[in-house]
């Protein structure tokens, strides 16, 4: 019960990430519901998800950063190649491949700094594959955080328009 509560808070906070109207501020909010859902998933025994979650928390923590490095593509290729050394260091069998691919996904996302293209990474790859993650590990809150953060990213195109998220963000 504890265990899922956690992952509820974790929850919350991501569908409050995508109401923010800037890539930093979204960013910086992500970072505190992946702490969130870190220790979620650790708890559970989800090994590769709860490290793949560690990964996202660097990567939302260098994405809502001012430091320039951290922005680049160089910084998208340490984080993706972090998520293959998780993959590989936490292998539980074929499950294991789904965490990973869906966040490698949202790190490519995020790292074209464009909001459209980050919400499309994240409805269509990301979401869809930790769908299936969370039922293979019994995370109920993870469930449903992933329909809470698909009705989040529906509802902030409809607040801020599809043709207006589609620029770049420094």
């Amino acid at each position: 019960m504890w265990i899922q509560l956690i992952g509820v808070a974790g929850t919350l906070l991501f569908f409050l990430s995508y109401q923010c109207r800037s890539n930093r501020n979204l960013f910086r909010v992500q970072l505190l519901s992946y702490l969130f859902y870190t220790a979620h998933l650790l708890l559970l025994g989800a090994l590769t998800g709860g490290v793949s979650y560690m990964i996202n928390t660097l990567r939302s923590f260098c994405l809502g950063s001012r430091w320039k490095f951290a922005h680049s593509q160089g910084m998208c290729a340490i984080i993706c190649a972090m998520q293959l050394a998780a993959l590989a260091l936490t292998w539980s069998g074929r499950v294991s491949i789904l965490p990973v691919a869906a966040n490698i996904a949202a790190t490519l996302g995020g790292y074209t700094h464009n909001p459209r293209k980050i919400r499309i990474a994240g409805m269509f790859v990301n979401s869809p594959l930790w769908i299936v993650y969370d039922v293979c590990v019994g995370s109920w809150a993870g469930l449903l955080d992933e329909a809470v953060t698909e009705g989040s990213m529906i509802l902030s195109i409809v607040r801020f328009g599809w043709k207006d998220l589609d620029r770049e963000e420094a």
